[in-house]
């Protein structure tokens, strides 16, 4: 089938790109920013990727009209209840004067929970796309689902930062809400699941996963998985804003965001008609399932927040690693860019070049004392070294490192750090260009801390980072490559 994906470069959009590759689907990818993708379709026979933005009609104009169906998975929860609702309003419209023009056979939604009378202005605006959707000549499939349980997810990271950040907590009264959280999982099986099946074309379908919680019992259910004991008092006097900047202060997302959760989470989102289950049946994981497997494996080419094993034990398609990404909420980063005129192979054996008896291109005693730390406390320290001077694979170990993703021809080095820290981290490089076609390396340190321990842990190092991150992508830049050294010693000979 040919498929239109909306929100290719969104959560669910990310992980349901490559099942629907993996299928055998054409897959047509609608993005506002191509770059965003990281995804060269030249590379991928069955997917294309065409930028236009649903809330431009023009933009929509060069669209493909010779697809059998398509996924709407646009949302907005930035700034007020009354623009994202507009937002949402508008692209739906536009994306529907667009659809009934093509030969699509179906449109399939990934909505919320609606059953309460009074809704939030975030679940009211989704029912409200439902609506506008179902005012197109093409039949819809809605699939409503509560919060999705998946490393990388707004809702997952959020109860992530506040159990892990909090032994104690005095919450607000909407955490005796219930709720039907639904694992990244299943919601791709049913995503995947309602494709091209007539008998569910113009219905609509709550999915939910095998535990219906209270959030208060989903905290503390998150923390048994991760093995912390937590205590949870509740209060009926913290308000709505008070309830929002509480979120906004301990966790790291925004207050639009912290927001619009909080005033969505008066409403129990708990699924009332179990058809779907009978129509498409599939395990349903329990809360405490879903956060074991967002902790131990890659879900759909994504990087979980506790990715530890080496890739070259799993038997993941190796075309879609360059989806791997590291976790978005809840970390610190330090992100260094810099600008160069020389040819870009040998700052890409540079890169490739890093750490063993090379060192790390700037304070290599800072790295070296480092390293006997982590050994001293039981890790791995600098003596693994790696395994080859100017070859990396992903399994590879270097130094207190693990390569995760090492793909010369996208020109990314990705690492995960094996040594003892308060939290988890990864350095990543690639090799990039901006509008104007100048070449630049990105080098982004992501630490992503264990509660207040390693908060305090990455303020401690901070000084290092901004003397040691900005010497060692400059020197990785100018340096001049072994191999390049090489060949200008046999010249010279």
């Amino acid at each position: 089938m040919k498929i239109l994906l909306t929100g290719a470069t969104g959560y669910i959009g990310r992980r349901l790109l490559p099942v629907l590759l993996e299928a055998g689907h054409y897959v047509v990818c609608l993005v506002r920013d191509p770059q965003r993708l990281d995804l060269d379709s030249a590379n991928y026979p069955n997917m294309e990727v065409v930028k236009a933005d649903l809330l431009d009609r023009d933009s929509l104009k060069d669209l493909p009209t010779d697809i059998d169906a398509a996924y709407f998975l646009v949302h907005s929860m930035s700034g007020g209840s009354k623009v994202f609702e507009s937002l949402e309003e508008h692209a739906s419209v536009n994306f529907v004067h667009y659809i009934n023009q093509t030969d699509a056979q179906q449109i399939i939604y990934l909505s919320g929970i609606v059953n309460d009378d009074s809704l939030s202005p975030h679940l009211r605006s989704r029912k409200q796309v439902e609506h506008t959707l179902r005012e197109s000549i093409v039949p819809v499939t809605v699939l409503r689902a509560a919060i999705i349980i998946g490393s990388g997810s707004a809702s997952f990271e959020i109860i992530r930062d506040l159990v892990e950040k909090l032994p104690v907590m005095v919450a607000p009264k909407w955490l005796e809400t219930r709720c039907q959280p639904i694992a990244i999982r299943n919601v791709l099986g049913y995503l995947t699941g309602v494709l091209d099946r007539e008998d569910l074309y113009n219905r609509t379908f709550d999915i939910g996963g095998a535990s219906v919680l209270t959030y208060k019992e989903i905290l503390l259910s998150y923390a048994k998985v991760r093995g912390y004991r937590r205590w949870i008092v509740t209060l009926p006097v913290l308000s709505p804003r008070l309830s929002s900047y509480w979120l906004y202060f301990v966790t790291s997302t925004t207050f639009a965001l912290a927001r619009h959760l909080v005033d969505s989470m008066k409403n129990e989102v708990v699924v009332q008609d179990g058809t779907i289950r009978e129509l498409l049946p599939m395990e349903l994981y329990t809360f405490e399932e879903a956060v074991e497997m967002a902790f131990k494996k890659i879900e759909q080419s994504e990087v979980v927040s506790s990715w530890t094993d080496a890739l070259s034990s799993t038997n993941m398609d190796r075309r879609y690693l360059q989806y791997i990404r590291v976790p978005r909420y809840g970390c610190f980063r330090d992100e260094q860019i810099r600008y160069f005129d020389r040819p870009e192979e040998e700052v890409l054996e540079n890169i490739w070049q890093i750490g063993g008896d090379r060192g790390w291109y700037y304070g290599n005693f800072l790295w070296k004392i480092r390293g006997v730390m982590d050994k001293f406390i039981g890790g791995v320290g600098l003596r693994r070294g790696r395994r080859s001077p100017s070859e990396l694979f992903p399994g590879d170990a270097l130094d207190f490192w693990r390569v995760i993703l090492a793909d010369k021809q996208q020109k990314r080095l990705f690492l995960y750090a094996e040594m003892k820290l308060p939290g988890e981290a990864w350095l990543e490089f690639s090799i990039e260009k901006d509008e104007e076609g100048k070449k630049f390396v990105r080098q982004t340190a992501t630490f992503r801390p264990w509660g207040l321990i390693g908060r305090l842990y990455w303020y401690a190092v901070l000084p290092l980072h901004y003397l040691i991150f900005p010497g060692m992508l400059r020197n990785l830049v100018n340096a001049i490559s072994t191999q390049s050294a090489e060949e200008t010693l046999e010249k010279v000979k």
